[in-house]
């Protein structure tokens, strides 16, 4: 039973980081190697709040991250993204240079040393005959939600049709009179408050600095390609899959062994199967298809 939690634990919060890249990249085709700073600025935003309010001041980081995460999206978007929409290499070398900036910002901002925070719920419960962690328990019930929340969204608001329209055909949307560069821009600015909230629950757990969202990067790209480009249920099913056979090895053999073997894992069932455990519908979901 210990066992599966620590599993759900990685998983919930690699899904939670994985779905707001699989809106921006797996959805809008923009490969934004800055997301993982928005995971930082969620867990920076936590540790700025509880040095000036205490530990209570968790709850409330709750709600402001992925505000600010929101806001630093949005900006992003306005300024750098909206330039470089089709025109990959760009984007990867434009949001490359601003995690770069983020990183030295926050290290001029809070110095090198990691932060202190401080997790706001303490002891642990029992299940069956053995004890877990209550904040570890909330941190997996509060991911499922917001990805259940978030799906929901996606596939049964106004919203989300219209956003699964401008993913699959923009001009054939913009025709029919939905705001693409307005969608485009919301969407931005949604996956990087999911990140900076999942910022929020993993920074008591984690050593909170600069560099702090640089891990989750790359375990989120393998995630939504594995899983599927374009596919919210893909980004979970991909993160149940790598975060669960990471956590898994991580019991038998040296962490950066584990690592190595999950990305020798993930190539091969990128080479049996190019379009995901569950085939998404972007447009590099489309050219993968073609390969």
């Amino acid at each position: 039973m210990l066992l599966l939690l620590n599993v759900l634990s990685q998983v919930s919060v690699l899904a939670l980081i994985a779905l707001g890249l699989a809106i921006v990249f797996g959805m809008m085709d923009i490969v934004n190697l800055a997301h993982g700073e928005f995971v930082t600025l969620g867990a920076f935003t936590l540790a700025a709040m509880q040095h000036a309010g205490g530990t209570q001041a968790f709850w409330l980081a709750l709600v402001v991250a992925p505000l600010v995460g929101a806001a630093a999206g949005w900006l992003l978007e306005v300024t750098v993204i909206r330039l470089l929409y089709r025109r990959t290499l760009d984007t990867l070398l434009a949001t490359y240079a601003v995690s770069l900036i983020v990183q030295k910002l926050l290290e001029l901002g809070f110095g090198k040393h990691p932060q202190l925070v401080q997790t706001p719920l303490q002891g642990a419960l029992s299940i069956g005959q053995a004890e877990y962690p209550a904040y570890r328990l909330f941190v997996i019930v509060t991911s499922l939600v917001v990805i259940a929340v978030s799906a929901l969204v996606f596939t049964r608001t106004r919203f989300g049709i219209h956003l699964r329209a401008v993913i699959q055909n923009p001009l054939m949307a913009e025709g029919l009179g939905i705001n693409t560069r307005r969608m485009n821009r919301v969407a931005f600015a949604f996956g990087a408050s999911l990140a900076a909230f999942a910022g929020v629950l993993i920074a008591p757990l984690v050593s909170v600095e600069s560099h702090l969202g640089l891990t989750y990067l790359s375990k989120a790209f393998f995630v939504i390609v594995v899983g599927g480009i374009g596919s919210i249920l893909g980004a979970v099913a991909g993160s149940a899959l790598i975060g669960g056979a990471e956590t898994l090895m991580n019991y038998r053999v040296d962490p950066s062994m584990a690592s190595a073997l999950v990305l020798l894992m993930a190539i091969v069932l990128i080479r049996l199967k190019p379009q995901g455990l569950v085939p998404g519908f972007s447009a590099a979901h489309q050219l993968l298809g073609k390969g």
